[in-house]
């Protein structure tokens, strides 16, 4: 097998894994990287060109693995695409919101290369895009050579999958994203056990260890509690989400403590993409086993839509609960304006619950201190920090021992090593290097080919 990671910077970005099986090529994702813009923000796919490629496989509906999927789709027009099939009903509207918000950049921000694809190229796209279930093997046939491909549920978010591909004698597996958790709303990782000659791992946790105590069901009851103390002093308290998973799963939570009496009365606001997907979800529920969320939770909740024109810098001063996103507190989202309007007053909160960048707002809000001096850069917004600034252990990734683990029981000949900054793989590396010397561990350097 040769592998090619396409992601230009390597880290986590624009995630794409080009593999070529004999005379088989296939590509593994094709993200966006959040923190570029326009074709820098893309995988990098010249080595595809000039060359037929057979498959596309995605491993879930995540921008930074989907993002770019309609450029590659348009340079190689007849390229089926492989999924789940909770993946295939959630895509189309993941992308179609994609080019809404290309489409504002270039305006906003007058991005040239944007927009990186239309709304019409993601409905031209959509009749080669195909779900399959968890579990059920496919085998897909080239001009000569033939691959065996199986999703693995890999909890993460709806539709996630670790990908098992067996080629001649030789078993071959993707993690993907992964979480062996369970969520509220979604069941954890169900990877099979046992040997593969080859794992492509993520490493996101890598430099991340859990502290005792911290498991999920603990860091949702302490969520609570916050929340209730900020109410009940007065204050508001802003979580901002990721809108696909985390959002659903947070209302769920809420919707929870609310209904066996654990969460105070307050006015409760939340609209945006994680709204729209809630349909999404609740029909996703209905016809798999593989998610449980019902969007009536929404009504008994009385969610209100959060106001449209919140003014930057401004409190709005509602004694409420607000569930928005984005989850990083991305610059020019509701989550950012809105947090530039709370940070300067003690009485409100903010309760990040999933992984932020270190280089996004969020993840500098995290790093700052109680009287620091904040600046909402885009919003033209400063302010000292008074709120209170609070982080819950909710990733939406598997902790690094498990993975850990994971890797050391398949007493996999070859281990590649992916989705994660350096400092995070270089975890793994040592810790292979001890637990399963046998293998060979490649943190591959982008754009180079290995033969793995």
């Amino acid at each position: 097998m040769k592998l090619t990671d396409l992601n230009r910077d390597g880290g986590i970005g624009a995630n794409s894994l080009f593999v070529q099986l004999g005379d088989l090529n296939i590509l593994i994702d094709c993200g966006l990287h959040p923190k570029k813009v326009g074709r820098a923000a893309t995988p990098d796919l010249k080595p595809l060109r000039g060359l037929t490629l057979d498959l596309i496989i995605i491993t879930h509906c995540h921008l930074d693995h989907i993002g770019s999927l309609p450029v590659v789709m348009r340079e190689h027009p007849n390229t089926p695409v492989l999924m789940t099939t909770s993946s295939r009903m959630l895509i189309e509207r993941m992308l179609h919101n994609s080019a809404n918000v290309m489409l504002r950049q270039k305006e906003e921000e007058n991005i040239p290369d944007y927009p990186l694809f239309t709304h019409d190229d993601i409905d031209r796209c959509a009749k080669r895009m195909v779900g399959l279930n968890f579990g059920q093997a496919k085998h897909f046939r080239g001009a000569k050579d033939e691959v065996e491909i199986t999703f693995r549920p890999a909890g993460h978010v709806a539709g996630a999958a670790g990908v098992e591909l067996h080629y001649k004698h030789r078993a071959i597996f993707f993690t993907g994203d992964v979480l062996f958790d369970n969520q509220r709303t979604l069941p954890g990782a169900k990877f099979p056990a046992g040997h593969f000659d080859t794992l492509i791992t993520e490493t996101t946790r890598g430099t991340t260890e859990r502290a005792p105590g911290k498991e999920r069901v603990n860091e949702f009851a302490r969520l609570i509690t916050s929340i209730n103390d900020t109410i009940q002093r007065g204050g508001s308290f802003l979580i901002p989400v990721f809108a696909l998973g985390r959002m659903q799963e947070v209302l769920s939570v809420i919707h929870d403590a609310r209904k066996f009496g654990r969460l105070v009365e307050c006015p409760i606001f939340a609209s945006g993409l994680g709204m729209d997907l809630a349909d999404y979800f609740d029909e996703i529920s209905r016809k798999t086993k593989h998610l449980q969320f019902s969007r009536g939770i929404i009504k008994e909740l009385k969610i209100k839509p959060t106001p449209r024109k919140m003014i930057a810098g401004e409190d709005p001063q509602q004694n409420a609960l607000y569930i928005i996103s984005s989850g990083m507190m991305v610059e020019n989202t509701p989550s950012y304006t809105l947090a530039s309007g709370l940070i300067g007053h003690a009485r409100n909160t903010i309760g990040f619950v999933g992984y932020c960048d270190p280089e996004t707002p969020g993840g500098k809000l995290l790093a700052s201190k109680p009287g620091d001096t904040f600046l909402f850069e885009k919003a033209h917004v400063r302010a000292k920090l008074k709120a209170r600034v609070e982080r819950f252990e909710l990733s939406g990734h598997a902790d690094r021992e498990e993975l850990l683990e994971f890797a050391v029981q398949t007493g996999a000949r070859s281990i590649v090593l992916t989705h994660g900054d350096p400092a995070a793989r270089a975890w793994f590396a040592e810790q292979l290097a001890l637990q399963a010397p046998k293998s060979k561990v490649l943190d591959p350097v982008p754009l180079k080919t290995y033969q793995v």
